[in-house]
């Protein structure tokens, strides 16, 4: 099968080409452009479909979209995701539709990842799954008992919603949530705020020059200053471990899970991240869940969001 993929995400979105032949995918061709916020959805919808023709030396037989959340899959509709502004009501998979004539599925990135991890990845085997996607936001796909389970409509796994602290970093349009201390932009948030206390004590993080603004503090940034040994950025992935690790602990006591798959952040930053968050699953979770439970980095690495695409195609295939 020729499929083709879009991957629509609040910071970049990319069309991608693939064959998929005994279970296997070969990815052929990929065009990517930046979230511009300044176009339309319609636009931008446009310019990927444009891309799209420019990389099908023939025509697709299936295509999937896979976008932030929340949407409704049924209806082929994006519904306002807090990462797309302005991305409301979008009728997505009719336009593409009706301009490729073939089947086109729609899923949220979270449960498109997850897919791809399970079939693909990490999770390849498992019949319990849950994948994170830790990037711009936080999101949660799963797989339960072999299948993918997205809720009532649509809404299962948005665990970036969950409160864990008072106060903090804002995620998902809410102070000290699971998201604000969990996807790069909460990183780059709570390192900020570190970073404005170290220098009233009299502490110079590399990472931060004083008079900077938040938009200048990025979570690779403080990455790159915590692996050269400064403090206060080491300080900061503690305390966005130790939040993963409570996180983790509800979705393990909850869902009972064989494997716990982490994209993005965490892939790239796990040795800054996962003895924090190990130690506070041991306090935290259940033993009998926790023991069966294992934790690992996403696979499929940069290349998850195209194959998420791709398996997003093949779903009701």
């Amino acid at each position: 099968m020729f499929l083709l993929g879009f991957d629509i995400g609040g910071t970049k979105c990319a069309v991608m080409t693939a064959d998929y032949e005994n279970g296997q995918i070969t990815l052929l061709d990929k065009k990517k452009i930046d979230t511009d916020r300044s176009l339309s959805p319609y636009e931008i919808i446009n310019r990927l479909i444009s891309l799209a023709d420019e990389i099908c030396h023939k025509k697709p037989e299936a295509v999937g979209i896979s976008c932030g959340g929340p949407l409704d899959s049924k209806r082929g509709v994006i519904l306002s995701p807090p990462n797309l502004p302005g991305w409301d009501n979008i009728p997505i998979v009719e336009i593409i539709k009706n301009h490729f004539g073939v089947p086109v599925h729609l899923q949220n990135d979270a449960n498109a990842c997850a897919v791809a991890e399970w079939k693909f990845g990490a999770g390849k085997g498992k019949n319990n799954v849950v994948f994170l996607t830790f990037g711009t936001g936080l999101g949660a796909g799963l797989i339960l008992d072999g299948r993918l389970y997205s809720g009532t409509n649509d809404n299962a796994g948005e665990v970036g919603h969950i409160r864990l602290e008072k106060s903090g970093p804002v995620g998902y349009g809410k102070v000290g949530s699971f998201e604000g201390f969990c996807s790069g932009g909460g990183i780059a948030q709570l390192g900020f705020m570190m970073a404005v206390d170290a220098v009233k004590k009299g502490v110079s993080p590399a990472y931060y020059t004083e008079g900077m603004t938040p938009n200048e503090v990025t979570a690779k940034t403080i990455a790159d200053a915590a692996n050269a040994g400064d403090k206060t950025a080491l300080e900061v992935y503690r305390t966005c471990g130790e939040h993963l690790g409570r996180g983790l602990s509800i979705i393990i006591d909850i869902l009972n899970p064989e494997i716990i798959v982490i994209g993005s952040v965490f892939a790239r930053a796990q040795n800054l991240l996962w003895d924090s968050a190990r130690a506070v699953i041991e306090k935290e979770a259940l033993p009998l869940s926790a023991n069966v439970c294992r934790v690992v980095p996403a696979q499929l690495c940069e290349q998850i969001g195209d194959y998420a695409a791709i398996a997003t195609a093949l779903l009701e295939e």
